[in-house]
């Protein structure tokens, strides 16, 4: 177990050097991006769109913790699933020489994006709560929590795209395209009550959606998400990651052979 855990700490280490390594922003990027593209979100959807959260009068800026509540965690799940993708694939040359568990470079990538973001949301929540934003600062362990459980959903599609990007070589460049398909299909950039009535119960097809909301109901009081919600979505995070890192093992002895 320990030797795990070391191996775990050197890669995520490996992983944050190699991605900010020559950067003149360095790890500041992780935050910097997200808040380029908050702001620009945010611009569009309260002066050009109009956009409002649902059932909140309050001025433009109110939208801004609305949107940042949805595109931490989809930027954080969005990161590490697609990093994890080809992890396999481009420690070729390693794995060929060396001994070390495949699900540990796996579960690193997806750590180091997630450490990350978790980071910048953190960081976000306290800076909009000091702004006199109406975010709820003692909510934010929960939230961590919620994260914590996101983390276990997107290690499960780590696990899994992994294991086929070896055999498929085409899924990377495919996820590209699913990816922000999938964004804009859940409720990121919107709420799910300003859908068409007859569309919304599609969310419940998602296995993202919950954390958005949820979110927003812990930090923002926006919205309810019950305890059945909860419950799913605790459950199908496990089953996902139970059944990617399945895939995963039963995949791993042929890696070498198309690597």
């Amino acid at each position: 177990m320990n030797t795990s855990m070391a191996l775990v700490a050197h890669f995520v280490r490996r992983e944050l050097q190699n991605r900010y390594l020559g950067s003149i922003s360095g790890s500041l990027w992780a935050l910097m991006q997200p808040l380029a593209q908050l702001a620009i979100y945010g611009f569009v959807w309260a002066y050009v769109f109009k956009m409002r959260p649902p059932g909140d009068d309050a001025s433009p800026g109110a939208i801004v913790p609305f949107l940042a509540l949805g595109m931490w965690p989809w930027n954080a799940f969005a990161e590490a699933v697609t990093r994890s993708t080809t992890v396999i694939q481009d420690n070729a040359g390693l794995i060929g020489k060396v001994a070390v568990p495949r699900a540990v470079l796996v579960f690193s990538t997806a750590a180091a994006s997630f450490l990350l973001h978790g980071f910048g949301f953190c960081a976000i929540m306290v800076a909009l709560g000091l702004a006199g934003m109406s975010v709820h600062l003692l909510m934010l362990p929960v939230a961590l929590l919620a994260f914590a459980l996101l983390f276990l959903l997107a290690l499960g599609f780590s696990f899994l795209f992994a294991a086929v990007q070896v055999f498929v070589r085409d899924l990377s460049q495919a996820l590209g395209q699913i990816m922000p398909l999938w964004m804009f299909a859940s409720p990121v950039l919107y709420a799910r009550e300003q859908l068409p009535e007859a569309y919304r119960g599609w969310f419940g097809f998602n296995p993202f959606s919950f954390y958005p909301e949820y979110l927003r109901s812990l930090m923002l009081d926006a919205g309810r998400v019950d305890v059945v919600a909860q419950s799913i979505a605790v459950v199908v995070a496990i089953a996902v990651c139970a059944l990617g890192y399945v895939v995963f093992r039963r995949l791993d002895p042929r890696f070498e052979d198309f690597l």
